[in-house]
């Protein structure tokens, strides 16, 4: 059977859905082999189809770049004799996987939507304009995922332990973590992890009222177009596109968003899309699976307080 690494995802030390997701692909290829650098994770990781965990010791990861995480799965790459790794497409995800591809000599595929059994990606690449399928022609497969790609299958007993002490270079260790900053959250859910995005635009005129009543009703992460975070009406850690974030929830409401190319490349692959605009030619609608013309700050009223009702 062939062996699979995934990275362990965690924030604030709780495993990440996404961590969930990558086992569900990596399930498909073989025995999941699931790597985690805090022990004190482990117990979470039983709620996901995990055949094994590696606790790697001897080094503290947070106080470095992600130079010593990618050292450490190319040992275990060389161990394991893995097929494929799987991490998740965050930016660190992404830096871990290009130095883990040097390190093997291997290629690479970056933001994948999904994986088969014989290792051949699904990609949205072009705005989203265009699918490409791939796969890696040399070493191993490194393939990072976008999150909200797959429903994550539940864990049907505990996974096996075992400890691995990888050998750091110092010059792993070049890159240091002199302090850091948590994010400040709200009571929304993060939204690259959301199931639901609420995204708002130009349309907003600096009022996101409207857009985060209708989140909160429904349990919703809040988004917000380059046009909106660059004007300074919303925080640019919310912003959705090619040089913001990459989302791929279950629905997607895009409000007051005209759905330029550089938007519609960070929510393309939601897998249900709701435009609201006034402007009936806006590009939005070409991309919309349900499309309402209309003031948002009409529409967006009405619906939340249709949704609280019928809610309660």
């Amino acid at each position: 059977m062939s062996e699979v690494l995934i990275l362990v995802d965690a924030v604030d030390g709780k495993v990440s859905k996404s961590t969930g997701e990558l086992a569900t692909f990596a399930k498909v290829i073989g025995k999941v082999n699931a790597v985690v650098f805090d022990a004190a994770l482990v117990s979470q990781l039983s709620a996901y189809a995990i055949d094994n965990v590696i606790v790697c010791t001897g080094v503290d990861v947070s106080k470095f770049s992600p130079g010593p995480i990618a050292q450490s799965l190319a040992q275990l790459v060389s161990t394991k004799s893995a097929t494929a790794v799987l991490i998740t497409s965050s930016s660190k995800g992404k830096e871990v996987a290009g130095r883990l591809a040097v390190a093997t000599n291997s290629g690479i595929i970056t933001d994948a939507t999904s994986i088969d059994a014989d290792l051949v990606t699904t990609q949205a690449v072009f705005g989203g304009s265009t699918t490409v399928h791939a796969a890696v022609t040399h070493g191993t497969s490194i393939v990072t995922l976008r999150s909200n790609s797959i429903e994550p299958i539940a864990g049907s007993g505990s996974p096996t332990t075992e400890e691995f002490t990888p050998t750091i270079s110092e010059a792993a260790k070049l890159g240091v973590v002199t302090s850091t900053q948590p994010a400040v959250k709200g009571g929304r859910p993060e939204l690259t992890e959301a199931s639901i995005v609420i995204s708002g635009g130009r349309g907003t005129n600096g009022d996101f009222k409207p857009v985060e009543a209708l989140a909160d009703v429904l349990g919703a992460a809040v988004g917000a177009s380059r046009a909106a975070t660059d004007a300074g009406w919303y925080p640019h850690t919310h912003q959705v596109g090619q040089t913001g974030k990459t989302v791929s929830p279950q629905l997607y409401v895009a409000c007051g968003i005209s759905g330029a190319i550089q938007h519609r490349a960070g929510m393309q692959t939601s897998k249900m899309i709701v435009a609201i605009n006034k402007d009936s030619e806006a590009p939005i609608f070409d991309l919309a699976d349900y499309g309402v013309i209309g003031d948002l700050f009409n529409v967006l009223p009405q619906a939340t307080a249709a949704i609280s009702a019928k809610k309660a």
